[in-house]
C-alpha cells in the first residue's frame, strides 16, 4: 500500500486548518519526515504549492485517487515534533490558521522564496564529486530533486556529515562565508616541491611547511596568516604553484557586539546571593532537578537582583545537560542583559529579536537547530526558539504588553512559555517588580507558585519618589515641560557629575497643529488621528500608518497664519532643555532616534560610558535599564496613558512609574525621583509613589471586579474594518446575531462599536467584545466565524478575532 502524507498547504486566498491527504510516490518513500516542506499540486493540479507534512500513513475515508507530492524541499525537517504540536495548538487556541503559525516560529530565509543548495562539508568520492556536483563545493537541489537515486545518495552522504543542506534566498541574506584555504597535494608531495625551491625562498619554505600542517584540513586564511605568520601574497604563490586552493567557509553573522555595555566584567562569576534570592533559586533549581513543569512568579522589587537569580537558574538547566530559554520585552532591554547573559555563558548564547537582519535571524537560527547554542535570549518571537531539551524558561517583566502578538496568530509569549514548559516538564520563571493583575491572582489561588524578593540586593532603600503637582506651575510660570524644583535637582547632578534619566512617552516635537482662527487641526487623511510635528524631518507624520506631509504655513481649511503647536514630544523636551541647562549633554532615546540599526546599543553604551549627563527618552528607557551613575529620575508627564478608553490605563501608568522609578539609586549613590502630573490624587500614582503594590493590586482587583473584567473574566475582541464604514457595521452586527444565538446567557457580549480611533489606513473598524467565565460554545463558533469570514482581498471585509486581547483602542 503506497505511503500518505498529510500536508498543511499554503494557499493565500483560502486557508484552512484541515491538513490534505497525498500519496507520497515510490521514488520518495522512506524519505519523506514530519516537519518537512513539500511542493504539491493542488485545486485543478496545474498549481503547485508549498505546504508541510504534519501527518504521516493516516488513513484517509476518501476513496478516489490521491494526488501525489511533486517533490521535497528539504532533506531535513525544519520544524521538529514539538514545535509542530505546538503550531497546531498555537492555531485552535488563536483562532488563526495552522499554515501562519507555523511561518511564525521559521525565520524569514525559510518563508521567502529559496533555492535548496547542497554543500560538500566533507571530501566525498571523486566519481560523485564529477557526476553530481560536476567539480563544484554545491548543488542547486531543485536540480536533482524529482532523482530518486540522487536523492538517496545525497540522504546518504549528509547521514555520514559529508554534505550539508543550506537555503539561499535570492537577492537577499545569502550565507555569510570567508576565505579557506585547503592543501591540493600530500604530505610527501609537498616536501618533494620544497626541492625545486630557491636557497631564499623563505616564506615559501614556511608555506610548505604549514601546509604540510594542516593537511586534509580546509583553514580560514585569516587564521592561517594569523598562526602562521605568513603574508597574503605568500598564500596567492601557493594557489599559482598548485600547492594549495582557495574555497568559500561559511561563517555564522553574529548580532552580538564585541563591546561590553557598560564595563561589568565582574559580573562573569556568579554573585553571591543574599538569603531571599537563595530561598528563590533553591525552589526553582529544584523544580528543574526534578522535571517539574511548575509556574514561578518571581516578585522582586526594582534592584532586587531577579537577574542573578535567572542566571544561576539558566546555570543549573546546562549542568542538567538541558537548554534554556529567557524573554525580554524589548529590543531596548536586550543589549544590557545579552551581554550579562553572554559574560556568564559565552558563546552558547543565541540572541533572537526582530531588530536583527534576516541574515543575522537565520543564522542564529540555525546555531540554535543545530544544538551550537543552548541558551537563547531575545523578545517575544524568541519563545519559537528550536530548541530542544529545555530546562527552564523565563519571562522577565512578565506584565509587559509587548509579549502579545497584534497580528496573527494573536498569541500572548506567557502562555506558549506554559506549553513549551509542560512539553518539557520544565519550569516556567515569570518575572516582574510588577507583575501582571492576571498573573497575581493566579499566585494568590495556588495555581503559580509566589516567590518574593521584597529589599534590594545592596541593601539600598527604594529611592524616595515626590510628586509634583503642575497646575500651579503653568498658573506661576506659563507653560513648561519642567518644573523648578526639577530644573534645579537636574542642575545640581551636573555639578555633581551624576546622570538623570527623563521620561516623556511620547515622540515628535509636539502632539499636534491646531489653527487659532477656525480651530482646525491638522489630520491624517487616512487614519482618525492628528499628525505629530517632528523638526528633525521638518515634517507632519501618523504614527499609525507613516503618511508625511510637510509642515504646513497657512491652515488648510481657512488659509489663516495662526496655526499653534499644543501638547509636547520628546524632541520639544530636548530643545527646552537645551536651552534651560545649555552645559548638560543629552542623549534622546526614542522610535525615531533608534530606527537605524544598533542605534540602541549605541546610544546606552554612550550613556554607560558617561558620554552624556541625561538620558531623555519615552518609555523604551524605563525598564531594565542599569546604571550606577543614574541617581534622579524625572518622569515628565504622568498623566499620559491615564486618560485613554482601555480598562487597563491605570495599570500600565503604575507599571512604568514604578519601572523608571527604580532605574535610580541602583549602586551605591542615593536615588531620587521626581513625578509631574496635572492629576496628582488618581490612586495609580499615590500608589506608585509608595511602591505600593500590594495596595494597587486590592484597589484595582476591586474596581475590575465591579466592572467584569479579567482576571474575574476572559474576554475576546472580533474586529471587523473596510473601506466603507457600512459595510463594517453590518458585517459586526451580523456577527453579533450570531453570537447572540450561540453563546450562553451569562456570557456578556459589547457592541458592535467603532473602535476608539475608529479609522486606519483609510480602513472603518468597529468592534465586539466578549466578556465570559466559562462559555461551552464559545470555542467552535469563533472557529466557525474564522472560517466563515476570511478574507478573500484587501478589498473584502477583514474579520479578526483576539483572545485575551491586551489593548481596546
Amino acid at each position: 500500500m503506497a505511503q500518505l502524507a498529510q500536508v498543511i498547504v499554503d494557499v493565500p486566498t483560502m486557508q484552512t486548518n484541515r491538513p490534505y491527504t497525498y500519496q507520497v510516490p515510490t521514488r520518495l518513500e522512506n524519505q519523506v519526515q514530519l516537519g518537512m516542506r513539500v511542493v504539491v499540486p493542488f485545486g485543478n493540479g496545474k498549481r503547485q504549492v508549498q505546504g508541510f507534512v504534519v501527518g504521516l500513513d493516516q488513513p484517509t475515508k476518501y476513496s478516489g485517487q490521491l494526488k501525489a507530492i511533486d517533490a521535497l524541499m528539504d532533506l531535513q525537517p525544519v520544524i521538529g515534533d514539538e514545535l509542530l504540536s505546538l503550531s497546531k495548538w498555537l492555531a485552535d487556541q488563536t483562532y488563526a490558521f495552522w499554515i501562519s503559525s507555523i511561518y511564525t516560529m521559521l525565520p524569514n530565509m525559510l518563508k521567502a522564496k529559496s533555492t535548496r543548495v547542497v554543500k560538500i562539508i566533507d571530501e566525498v568520492d571523486e566519481q560523485v564529486a564529477f557526476d553530481v556536483f560536476h567539480g563544484k563545493d554545491e548543488l542547486d537541489f531543485a536540480t536533482v530533486q524529482s532523482n530518486p537515486q540522487i536523492v538517496s545518495l545525497l540522504l546518504k552522504l549528509q547521514r555520514q556529515g559529508k554534505v550539508r543542506f543550506e537555503y539561499v534566498v535570492a537577492d537577499k541574506a545569502k550565507t555569510k562565508t570567508t576565505v579557506g584555504i585547503r592543501p591540493q597535494l600530500n604530505f610527501e608531495e609537498l616536501e618533494e616541491a620544497r626541492t625545486s625551491l630557491h636557497a631564499n625562498a623563505h616564506a615559501q619554505n614556511r608555506l610548505l611547511s604549514y601546509l604540510q600542517s594542516i593537511v586534509g584540513k580546509t583553514v580560514k586564511q585569516v587564521d592561517a596568516e594569523k598562526v602562521s605568520g605568513i603574508k597574503a601574497a605568500t598564500f596567492n604563490i601557493g594557489v599559482q604553484k598548485g600547492w594549495l586552493t582557495k574555497v568559500p567557509i561559511e561563517v555564522y553573522r553574529t548580532p552580538l557586539g564585541q563591546e561590553s555595555l557598560p564595563d561589568d566584567h565582574h559580573l562573569a562569576k556568579p554573585l553571591t546571593l543574599n538569603d531571599e534570592q537563595r530561598a528563590a533559586a533553591d525552589k526553582i533549581e529544584q523544580a528543574i532537578d526534578d522535571s517539574q513543569s511548575r509556574v514561578f512568579l518571581l516578585e522582586g522589587v526594582t534592584g532586587s537582583g531577579k537577574t542573578e537569580v535567572y542566571l544561576q537558574s539558566i546555570a543549573k538547566a546546562l549542568q542538567n545537560h538541558k537548554t534554556a530559554l529567557m524573554l525580554v520585552p524589548e529590543i531596548s532591554l536586550t543589549p544590557q542583559i545579552v551581554n550579562r547573559v553572554r559574560r556568564r555563558f559565552g558563546s552558547k548564547v543565541a540572541v533572537l529579536h526582530s531588530g536583527l537582519s534576516d541574515g543575522e535571524r537565520f543564522d542564529e537560527w540555525r546555531r540554535i537547530n543545530r544544538g551550537e547554542a543552548q541558551v537563547v535570549v531575545g523578545a517575544r518571537s524568541a519563545i519559537f526558539a528550536p530548541l530542544t531539551n529545555i530546562g527552564v524558561i523565563i519571562l522577565d517583566e512578565e506584565h509587559e504588553s509587548s509579549y502579545k502578538q497584534d497580528e496573527a496568530p494573536r498569541y500572548h509569549a506567557r502562555e506558549v512559555a506554559k506549553w513549551r514548559g509542560e512539553y518539557n516538564d520544565a519550569p516556567v520563571v515569570l518575572g516582574s517588580a510588577t507583575p501582571s493583575l492576571e498573573s497575581r491572582a493566579r499566585a494568590m489561588k495556588g495555581v503559580y507558585q509566589l516567590l518574593q524578593l521584597k529589599h534590594r540586593v545592596n541593601k539600598r532603600p527604594l529611592p524616595p519618589i515626590k510628586v509634583l503637582d503642575m497646575r500651579p506651575e503653568i498658573k506661576e510660570r506659563g507653560e513648561s515641560n519642567f518644573s523648578r524644583e526639577l530644573l534645579t535637582k537636574l542642575t545640581d547632578r551636573l555639578a555633581k557629575n551624576e546622570q538623570s534619566i527623563l521620561m516623556l512617552n511620547r515622540r515628535g516635537f509636539s502632539s499636534f497643529m491646531m489653527c487659532r482662527d477656525c480651530g482646525e487641526v491638522l489630520k491624517c487623511p487616512n487614519c482618525d488621528i492628528s499628525l505629530t510635528l517632528h523638526m528633525d524631518s521638518h515634517t507632519m507624520k501618523c504614527h499609525y500608518c507613516g503618511h508625511e506631509e510637510p509642515i504646513p504655513r497657512f491652515c488648510p481649511h481657512c488659509g489663516s497664519r495662526e496655526i499653534r503647536y499644543y501638547g509636547t514630544g520628546t524632541e520639544k523636551v530636548e530643545r527646552e532643555l537645551n536651552s534651560l541647562i545649555p552645559q548638560a549633554r543629552i542623549i534622546r532615546m526614542d522610535v525615531d532616534t533608534t530606527r537605524r540599526k544598533g542605534m540602541h546599543e549605541k546610544l546606552l553604551r554612550q550613556f554607560g560610558h558617561h558620554q552624556a549627563d541625561i538620558l531623555l527618552g519615552t518609555q523604551m528607557i524605563a525598564k531594565g535599564l542599569d546604571f550606577p551613575n543614574v541617581t534622579l529620575v524625572g518622569v515628565l508627564n504622568a498623566d499620559t496613558g491615564l486618560g485613554l478608553p482601555d480598562f487597563r490605563s491605570s495599570e500600565r501608568t503604575f507599571d512604568l512609574l514604578s519601572q523608571v522609578s527604580g532605574r535610580a539609586g541602583r549602586a551605591d549613590k542615593k536615588g531620587e525621583v521626581i513625578i509631574q502630573t496635572y492629576n496628582p490624587d488618581h490612586y495609580a500614582i499615590q500608589f506608585a509613589q509608595r511602591n505600593d503594590y500590594e495596595g494597587f493590586f486590592k484597589r484595582e482587583m476591586a474596581l475590575r471586579h465591579q466592572a467584569s473584567y479579567p482576571p474575574y473574566y476572559f474576554t475576546v475582541r472580533l474586529m471587523a474594518s473596510h473601506e466603507d464604514e457600512a459595510v463594517a457595521a453590518r458585517a459586526m452586527a451580523q456577527i453579533k446575531e450570531q453570537l447572540t444565538k450561540s453563546l450562553m446567557p451569562s456570557t456578556i457580549i459589547l457592541g458592535p462599536t467603532p473602535r476608539a480611533i475608529a479609522r486606519m489606513k483609510r480602513r472603518y473598524y468597529y468592534q465586539i467584545v466578549i466578556k465570559y467565565k466559562q462559555d461551552q460554545h464559545l470555542h467552535s463558533i469563533l472557529q466557525k466565524i474564522l472560517q466563515e469570514t476570511q478574507s478573500k482581498g484587501k478589498n473584502d471585509v477583514q474579520i479578526s478575532i483576539d483572545p485575551d486581547p491586551q489593548y481596546f483602542m
